[in-house]
């Protein structure tokens, strides 16, 4: 079932679209990548898919039915989104971070309850930073608040997880817990959007696989996307060195 359509949806700012003829969908409960070089317009995209910028043209369907239709106290319970690792400008602990997850769910001037806390603090443990509670958010590494996003994001229970470039900031043990907890998200039902600049990620959980570029997108399954050719022609190198350096034969 299509959860997510583009239909030749241009996105960018007035008079100056980063991309256009956008079209390509993603299926519910699937995991699907979206790989690019820097500036072909992935962060654009996101923000227009979360309703946070204006299309420029075209149209972006959530359940079929157009997201410009959606109330954002709906789409906030539909989806959630990981950013990339920022500074935090407020003194926040890392707890109540994560329960600002919860505000989708909770009325105006509702306060988290102890369910709530509890669920928090199980992602916290679920993610190995349980020990982090207490902790001042500005207070991390760049890594650590990335995994504080993920479990806010996760606390405000989405049907489709937008995630961009999650892994960034990761160290490589932290990188194979977060593609392990994608992958069992997945299946719990979850669908899962990711924007990454590796390959090997997507290689290893997607579904299927967009290649964006200023010409547009091309999508289909991992293994069709992920081969050498391709992946050279959207990085402007050699198959070769897409070889050698990813160390197999994609």
């Amino acid at each position: 079932m299509t959860l997510v359509q583009f239909d030749k949806a241009a996105v960018g700012y007035p008079l100056n679209p980063v991309l256009q003829q956008l079209s390509f969908n993603i299926e519910q409960g699937e995991v699907c990548c979206l790989l690019g070089v820097n500036g072909c317009g992935k962060t654009t995209l996101i923000r227009s898919l979360l309703g946070r910028l204006a299309l420029q043209g075209g149209k972006i369907l959530l359940q079929q039915r157009p997201l410009h239709a959606w109330h954002h106290h709906e789409l906030a319970r539909w989806m959630a989104y990981v950013p990339q690792a920022h500074d935090g400008p407020f003194n926040f602990s890392v707890l109540d971070m994560v329960l600002m997850g919860c505000s989708a769910h909770l009325s105006l001037f509702a306060a988290p309850s102890a369910k709530n806390k509890h669920a928090a603090m199980a992602l916290l443990d679920n993610l190995g930073i349980a020990h982090l509670a207490a902790r001042l958010y500005p207070s991390l590494s760049g890594g650590e608040r990335q995994l504080v996003l993920i479990a806010r994001a996760l606390l405000q229970r989405p049907r489709l997880l937008v995630m961009d470039e999650p892994a960034a900031s990761l160290d490589f043990g932290h990188q194979i817990t977060l593609l392990e907890k994608i992958r069992q998200l997945k299946n719990a039902g979850m669908t899962v959007l990711m924007s990454t600049h590796h390959p090997l990620h997507a290689r290893a959980i997607a579904d299927r696989v967009i290649l964006l570029s200023k010409q547009g997108a091309q999508q289909g399954s991992a293994e069709a996307m992920l081969t050498g050719q391709k992946l050279a022609t959207l990085y402007d190198v050699q198959p070769a060195d897409i070889r050698h350096h990813l160390g197999i034969d994609i």
